[in-house]
C-alpha cells in the first residue's frame, strides 16, 4: 500500500499511459494532521449524530470522543480548490476525504500544505465515477440442541433446512423478529427489491430507511447488481410458506460500495464511509458479504498477507472503530478456501478484522464447503469465527426464489439472528451478542481454521443471555403499563415498542392537583422500562396520566 507522499512521483510516473480520457478519474485519499477549528464540539453530539445514533452509545456507556467529529471542512475545500477535483467522500473516523481527478498531476498541487499528513493513490477509473453533476436520487416507491427444534414447512418453506440448522426459528418462536433493529447492509447493488414478491412487506412497512451509492455517489442502490438483493433477501425476505429471512421484521439501510468491473483499494475508502453513514443514522448491525485482497490497480497493488492481521487494512479499521461505537459488525469470510496462486487458502478483508464476527460456509449437515475461506489471520487470530448454510443456500432471485453457494449467503443469515438475539437482550453490547454465539456454537471445545468455532445454536445463546418470551402484546389504547401496583417507593413504566416522541407523564392525586411531572423522549425500538421516584409522596390513590401527542392513556395507581 502507498503511504509515503513521495512514492507519488513513483506513480505518476507509472500513470502517463493513463492520461488520454478527459472523462477518466484517478482517486486519491488525502489524510489530515488534525481537527482544529471544526464547529462542531464533543459536548453537543445531535449537530452530528442522529437520535437512534446517541440512544445507542447511552445504552453501552460509549463516550462521544474526536473521532466523532466531522471533518475539517475548510481543509477538505482546500483539497478540493487546488486540484480542481470532485469530492467522492470524507471519513470522520481516519481523518481524511477521498478526491477525483482527471489528470493525476493535479494531487501535486497539495504537495507541502502543513495540514495533510498522507496522500495515497487507490483507484483508476478510464470512464470516471462521479463529475460535478452527480445522478439524480432514486426513490423508495413501491412497485439446547438442534433436535429439539422442528422447522415449520407451512412457514419457512424453503428456508426451512438454513433456519433449522442454526436454531434460528427458537427466536422467531420466541417473538424476535428483528422489530426495531436497523441493519446496514454493504454490497455490489440492490437490483430485484421493487420486482420480488418475498420484499413485498419490507417495502410496504417502509423500513428501508436509508439508501446510498458510495461509489458513483447517488442514492439509487437498485440499477445495478442483484447480489445484494439476494444478500438482503436472507434477513428480510418474508414469503411464507415459501421463504422467511432470518430478520424479517427488521428495518434495513442500503449501502453500495463495490465498483462491480474490478477491484481498486477505493472499495475499502467506500466501505468505511458507510460504516460511518451507519454509525450516524443509528445502525444497530453492519453486514457485509464483500471480500478484498488482490487488487487490480494501481500496478502491483493489493494487501500482502502481513496487512491481514486484523488491524492494518481501511476494512479492517473500519469494522473495529464501528464495534467501538456499538454496532456488531458482521463479515464475510470470503471464498477462497481453494488454493489462490501466491497466497494459498486465506481469510479476506475485513474478514480478518479482530473485531468483526466473521463467517464462513458449511452446507445443511453443518460440514464446512470446501469454498469456504479461512484463516488464521496474519496475527494468528483464528478465522472465520462460526459457519452456517452458504452451501446451495435459498435466496430470492429475479421474482421468485434460487439456491446458491458462497459465504455471502450464510454471512447475513447470521447477521439477522444475532439482530433477533440483540432485540431480545437489547442492554447486550456487541461484544456479549458476539461471544455468546461462539460460545454456544458446535465446536467451541475444538475449533478449526475452516469452520472457526462451529455452526451457531441460537436457542443456546437465547438462553446463555437470558432471553425471555416476548411480553404480552400492549393492547389497543393500553400503551403504557405500570407496575407493581400497587407500589411502594417508585413505580415503573413500560411503553409500548411502538411508542417514539416525546411523552408527557402527570401523576394527579384524587382532587386533581399534580403530583409529578416529567417529559421523556422515546425510540421507537429502545424504549426500555424507567422507574419514577417518588418516594416522599404519600399513600393513597393516583391518577397517571400519559400523553404523545397522538394518543393518550389514564391508569389508576395506589401507593402503599
Amino acid at each position: 500500500m502507498f503511504r509515503k507522499v513521495k512514492w507519488l512521483f513513483v506513480m505518476l510516473a507509472l500513470m502517463q499511459a493513463y492520461r488520454t480520457n478527459a472523462q477518466q478519474q484517478f482517486a486519491f485519499q488525502v489524510t489530515f494532521t488534525d481537527k482544529n477549528n471544526t464547529p462542531y464540539s464533543q459536548s453537543t453530539p445531535s449537530a452530528y449524530l442522529s437520535p437512534r445514533a446517541l440512544a445507542r452509545r447511552s445504552t453501552q456507556g460509549i463516550a462521544i470522543d474526536s473521532t466523532d467529529l466531522p471533518v475539517n471542512a475548510t481543509y477538505v475545500d482546500s483539497v478540493i480548490t487546488l486540484t480542481g477535483g470532485v469530492l467522492h467522500e470524507t471519513s470522520k473516523w481516519l481523518n481524511m476525504c477521498m478526491v477525483l481527478v482527471t489528470d493525476s498531476a493535479q494531487i501535486l498541487s497539495l504537495t507541502g500544505k502543513p495540514y495533510i499528513s498522507n496522500i495515497t493513490l487507490v483507484g483508476y477509473y478510464a470512464t470516471g465515477l462521479h463529475h460535478r453533476s452527480s445522478n439524480t436520487a432514486g426513490t423508495l416507491s413501491s412497485a439446547s440442541s438442534r433436535s429439539t427444534e422442528t422447522c415449520d414447512l407451512s412457514y419457512y418453506g424453503n428456508t426451512c433446512p438454513q433456519t433449522v440448522l442454526v436454531n434460528g426459528n427458537y427466536l422467531h418462536d420466541k417473538g424476535y423478529n428483528g422489530e426495531g433493529k436497523l441493519i446496514a447492509v454493504f454490497d455490489a447493488g440492490f437490483i430485484d427489491v421493487f420486482t420480488n414478491p418475498g420484499f413485498d412487506s419490507l417495502l410496504a412497512a417502509g423500513r428501508i430507511v436509508d439508501t446510498f451509492d458510495f461509489v458513483w455517489n447517488n442514492a439509487n442502490v437498485f440499477q445495478q447488481d442483484s447480489h445484494g438483493a439476494m444478500v438482503l433477501s436472507e434477513m428480510a425476505g418474508y414469503w411464507p410458506g415459501t421463504f422467511v429471512g432470518s430478520a424479517p421484521k427488521a428495518s434495513y439501510a442500503l449501502y453500495l460500495t463495490e465498483y462491480n468491473p474490478d477491484d481498486q483499494p477505493l472499495e475499502l475508502d467506500n466501505m468505511l464511509c458507510a460504516a460511518e453513514r451507519a454509525d450516524s443514522i443509528g445502525a444497530d448491525v453492519i453486514t457485509e458479504s464483500l471480500g478484498y485482497d488482490i487488487f487490480n490497480y494501481p500496478p502491483g497493488s493489493g494487501q500482502v498477507f502481513s496487512q491481514l492481521d486484523g488491524a492494518t487494512t481501511i476494512a479492517a479499521k473500519a469494522a473495529n472503530i464501528a464495534t467501538s461505537k456499538g454496532m456488531l459488525f458482521v463479515a464475510t469470510a470470503g471464498n477462497d478456501g481453494s488454493s489462490v496462486p501466491g497466497w494459498g487458502t486465506h481469510i479476506l478483508t475485513p474478514g480478518d478484522a479482530d473485531s468483526a464476527l466473521t463467517i464462513g460456509s458449511t452446507d445443511n449437515a453443518g460440514t464446512v464447503s470446501p469454498f469456504s475461506g479461512y484463516g488464521p489471520n496474519a496475527a494468528g487470530v483464528m478465522k472465520p469465527d462460526v459457519s452456517a448454510m452458504g452451501s446451495a443456500a435459498v435466496v430470492l432471485n429475479s421474482g421468485s426464489y434460487t439456491s446458491a453457494d458462497g459465504t455471502s449467503f450464510s454471512t447475513p443469515q447470521v447477521a439477522g439472528w444475532a439482530t433477533c438475539l440483540w432485540e431480545g437482550t437489547p442492554a447486550a453490547t456487541p461484544a456479549q451478542i458476539r461471544n455468546a454465539i461462539i460460545k454456544c456454537a458446535s465446536q467451541y471445545t475444538t475449533p478449526g481454521n475452516q469452520i472457526g468455532f462451529g455452526v451457531p445454536n441460537f436457542e443456546c445463546t437465547a438462553q446463555l443471555l437470558n432471553v425471555r418470551d416476548t411480553p404480552t402484546p400492549f393492547a389497543p389504547g393500553k400503551w403504557v403499563i405500570a407496575t407493581p401496583n400497587p407500589f411502594t417507593d417508585e413505580l415503573t413504566l413500560s411503553v409500548s415498542p411502538n411508542a417514539s416522541g416525546n411523552i408527557d407523564f402527570r401523576l394527579m392525586d384524587m382532587a386533581g392537583r399534580q403530583v409529578f411531572s416529567e417529559q421523556y423522549y422515546l425510540l421507537k425500538g429502545y424504549n426500555s422500562p424507567f422507574a419514577i421516584p417518588v418516594p416522599e409522596l404519600p399513600a393513597g390513590v393516583y391518577m397517571l396520566k400519559a400523553n404523545s401527542g397522538t394518543q393518550q392513556q389514564v391508569l389508576k395507581v395506589v401507593k402503599r
